[in-house]
């Protein structure tokens, strides 16, 4: 049986939602800099044993131009969310993404878990974690634009439409902050830092109650 099974199998016995820790959720359209953000929290709290970032599985094989994350084939992420490998998971964009199923366990001991997750799943996550903090990284549209332009994975047809639908997308219900990203990666990730310092203080409470 894989390690996540057992996790979960432990895990039923208690009700969700998971409570103790807060999961972040940071959302946000592809070229707002949402792993930049991330990776700046991560290098200004490398000693903080509180905090988790996640390490996301997708069907995509990792480069240097994208986050580092671990990968598998189509017929695998199948076999894996089968077998209870991922809490959460989702298709966007023709790939599939899954957040390792142990991040359950972490935040039921009272950890904070960090992730990159598509807005689509953000119903799920409020069901299955009782403390849930969005963060929505944003960025004007010229500047989504030439970030997706630089990365060269896409047509320009392909980069309008991906805005587009960006555009039209809106997050509601409590615990969303909004940061945008437009300018230096420091102001962005300092107001990041301040979230995470906030999420790890009701963590501590949480654990006293």
């Amino acid at each position: 049986m894989m390690v996540s099974a057992l996790i979960e199998r432990e895990l039923s016995a208690e009700t969700f939602p998971i409570r103790g820790g807060v999961f972040v959720a940071v959302v946000g359209p592809s070229g707002a800099g949402k792993d930049t953000v991330i990776g700046y929290a991560r290098s200004h709290f490398a000693d903080e044993t509180r905090l988790e970032f996640v390490r996301r599985v997708i069907t995509r094989p990792s480069d240097m131009a994208s986050e580092d994350h671990d990968t598998l084939a189509d017929a695998a992420f199948v076999e894996a969310e089968a077998d209870g490998a991922f809490a959460i998971s989702w298709e966007a964009h023709g790939l599939r993404y899954g957040i390792p199923a142990d991040i359950d366990w972490s935040v039921a001991n009272g950890r904070v878990a960090v992730a990159n997750v598509s807005r689509a799943i953000i119903p799920f996550l409020r069901e299955r974690y009782a403390n849930l903090a969005i963060v929505e990284i944003t960025a004007s549209p010229e500047v989504l634009a030439e970030r997706l332009a630089m990365r060269g994975r896409e047509s320009r047809g392909e980069v309008l439409a991906r805005l587009a639908r960006s555009a039209n997308v809106t997050l509601s219900g409590p615990g969303v902050t909004s940061i945008d990203n437009s300018g230096p990666r420091e102001a962005a990730g300092e107001r990041f830092a301040e979230v995470l310092r906030k999420a790890m203080a009701f963590s501590d409470m949480s654990g006293l109650i």
